[in-house]
């Protein structure tokens, strides 16, 4: 300990509140809380055999540490989330991806609302119903309410649409949209539908059936046969939905259950909600967790950030581990709830089947993260072994460029060339070479200037060279790299045809297994050369047909030919373009524009 660090300890109080460590840079390094300040930041510099390695590898970066008093524990605990959630301490366990969970909002300030996501809540007088603690049940929410309730989709501009007295679209045709642009329905009619939407996402399913079917069976007494038979499939869709969520126990209750599990790659709490005694969704959290954090450490960490900012908590939540601090953060999350919130650990009966459900499927997501890990390095990391050791090279490709050409009888020669780092396509390091010189189709030349280009600029080399094709033009490759005298730069030839390897001074190419994983690579990389090549090949002759529609006008020359279309994109939209705007276009005259537009509203 530095000196500053045993003077502050000394002055800690015996109070209630929250503790930040720093390193030397004054960075947050963790967050945690304590009923005793004194008490607990004191242990951290004690005997280092009692700590954990997770925590003998955070106080070896302590530089400073600062306290925060507060009231009492629910303070201390609800400051703390903050303060994580603000920070991102490296050595707290965290809820990955951590954001703002989403609200739906309806703006009934106007006459038409439509349904919103949003992630945060304003005072601005409209409804907001949520947040949505779990995506999956946000989704299936926002699908219900598109399918069964005729709400409007769109964003635009409903006053103007039924002045301009514009056509209902495809969703009014579906019945999935009431068509308030057309004026077909009041404002009070539409509000009603957005009434019904807010009273099932509260979750007052079967209130708003009972409803429903009143108001289908006044709509049949009045012979209105066909706003009958909307309602009854409204209610159909309903009730299907009903059907669909599982029912767990004759007893009705309200609780979400937790469970944390982990491995030596991933730690992740799955998440099973109850309504009404059915389950509506499940859903799953990825934790930023060491090997020494436990189960129950990750869920008393997972469940003060993830509830938050939460504004409705259901009164049982069932956790699959006793965590850390549970009286404290049952006291926390009741204040939050603004009702009693109890945390239990279930042994029996139906909520401790709910549990074991969590952790079931939470050990099966494990297990499928762990294959896919397996499999994706199969296809990558395993993938450049193989490759390596096929092609002798002293360590698996870091860096592989591959080459292609595209033209079409001999014009609009291009050459393409794709980057791929550890086995990825890396995007942003693609270039593609008009060729200028006249090689009459000739694609053993057409790949000359390209790598000439290419590696006569100052820029980092890559370990495997891939050529599109067989023996001539890997020779082309050789040529160049000696020529430039680039000796680290190992280049093949990728044959298409039978999908085998030539060497620099092997005469008979190397056939591998179609299951081999460095083929597939090998594959990918000329795969994405190709369609590089082929899309950087169409944009030109695009442009070439776009500008031989412009010949012909008098005074518009290949510059201002190239300016229309790089202005407006299209020609169609230079056909629309009235005569002011199109001589706002850079090298564009007032009689140019006026000879652009007559030529396309004389002519048709």
């Amino acid at each position: 300990m530095n000196d500053k660090l045993v003077e502050k300890l000394k002055l800690l109080p015996s109070k209630p509140g929250v503790y930040k460590m720093l390193d030397d840079r004054g960075t947050v390094i963790y967050v945690g809380k304590a009923v005793s300040l004194k008490n607990r930041v004191r242990q951290y510099f004690q005997a280092s055999k009692n700590h954990d390695p997770k925590v003998s590898a955070m106080v070896a970066h302590i530089d400073d540490f600062e306290t925060i008093v507060v009231a009492n524990e629910s303070e201390a605990l609800s400051l703390e989330s903050n303060l994580i959630k603000e920070f991102m301490p490296k050595y707290n366990i965290l809820l990955k991806d951590d954001k703002h969970f989403p609200y739906v909002r309806f703006n009934m300030k106007q006459d038409f609302p439509r349904m919103e996501i949003v992630r945060r809540v304003k005072n601005d007088g409209a409804v907001y119903l949520g947040p949505y603690l779990s995506a999956n049940l946000l989704k299936n929410d926002v699908s219900v309410v598109k399918e069964t309730f005729p709400l409007r989709h769109c964003k635009k501009n409903i006053e103007r649409a039924i002045a301009r007295r514009e056509r209902p679209c495809l969703m009014y045709q579906l019945k999935k949209c009431c068509a308030p642009c057309s004026g077909k329905v009041s404002p009070a009619v539409y509000k009603s539908y957005v009434a019904e939407v807010i009273k099932y996402l509260s979750g007052k399913t079967d209130e708003l059936i009972v409803q429903l079917r009143d108001r289908m069976y006044a709509a049949s007494a009045r012979m209105d046969y066909e706003e009958a038979a909307i309602l009854r499939d409204r209610i159909a869709s309903m009730e299907a939905l009903s059907e669909k969520q599982v029912a767990i126990t004759v007893h009705s209750f309200d609780a979400d259950a937790f469970a944390a599990v982990k491995d030596e790659l991933t730690a992740l709490v799955y998440a099973v909600f109850v309504r009404g005694g059915k389950i509506i969704g499940t859903d799953k959290y990825e934790m930023q967790a060491s090997d020494a954090d436990s189960p129950a450490s990750i869920l008393s960490a997972f469940l003060a950030q993830y509830y938050l900012n939460a504004q409705r908590i259901p009164p049982n939540v069932l956790l699959s581990e006793e965590p850390d601090d549970r009286e404290g953060l049952e006291l926390w999350l009741s204040e939050l709830g603004k009702r009693r919130v109890r945390l239990t650990v279930p042994k029996r009966g139906d909520k401790a089947k709910i549990t074991a459900l969590a952790r079931e499927n939470g050990s099966n997501e494990l297990e499928k993260t762990k294959k896919l890990l397996q499999r994706e390095w199969q296809k990558t990391g395993g993938a450049l072994l193989s490759l390596g050791e096929i092609l002798s090279l002293n360590a698996p490709p870091h860096r592989i460029e591959c080459f292609d050409n595209s033209h079409t009888g001999g014009s609009f020669t291009v050459s393409s060339m794709v980057v791929f780092i550890d086995g990825q396509p890396c995007r942003t390091k693609y270039r593609r070479f008009r060729i200028t010189s006249d090689t009459h189709g000739d694609d053993l030349l057409a790949m000359h200037e390209a790598l000439m280009r290419r590696f006569a600029r100052d820029e980092e080399l890559p370990d495997l060279l891939i050529v599109d094709g067989g023996k001539e033009q890997l020779k082309v490759a050789c040529q160049v790299l000696e020529s430039l005298g680039l000796d680290s730069v190992f280049p093949i030839g990728l044959a298409e045809r039978h999908e085998t390897i030539y060497l620099r001074d092997q005469n008979e190419p190397i056939a591998l297994s179609p299951r081999n994983p460095a083929l597939h690579l090998l594959q990918r990389v000329r795969d994405e050369a190709h369609r590089f090549a082929i899309s950087y090949h169409r944009q030109l002759q695009q442009k070439k047909l776009y500008i031989s529609m412009l010949d012909g006008i008098p005074g518009i020359g290949d510059a201002r030919k190239l300016a229309l279309l790089e202005h407006f994109i299209s020609i169609d939209e230079i056909k629309k373009a009235p005569v002011d705007e199109l001589s706002k276009v850079k090298g564009m005259t007032r009689p140019a524009a006026e000879a652009v537009y007559s030529f396309f509203h004389e002519n048709g």
